[in-house]
């Protein structure tokens, strides 16, 4: 099961020395500059970068009647796992 927000910050105090809040403070903050950097690329190195793709227009289905839809292009946010991260999860 996954960890809570709470535990998250629990952990990390803990492993840290630091008082949960300022975890939290620091998470936050974290959380901020990656929505403001997104559209430049964000690292976080070791576990991933969030970047803005652009998807082009394309045709669908709709998989309640199996009618054919034009779904159209728009931008969207991904974020690509490093691959340090992958090889330490996947092993």
């Amino acid at each position: 099961m996954a960890m809570t927000k709470s535990q998250v910050y629990a952990t990390l105090a803990e492993r840290s020395g630091l008082a949960k809040k300022d975890v939290a403070s620091l998470l936050d903050e974290l959380a901020k500059l990656a929505y403001q950097e997104a559209p430049n690329g964000f690292t976080i190195p070791g576990i991933g970068k969030l970047v803005l793709v652009d998807r082009a227009a394309r045709m669908g289905r709709n998989p309640a009647t199996g009618e054919q839809i034009h779904i159209p292009a728009k931008r969207v946010v991904k974020f690509r796992v490093a691959k340090v991260c992958k090889e330490s999860i996947l092993s």
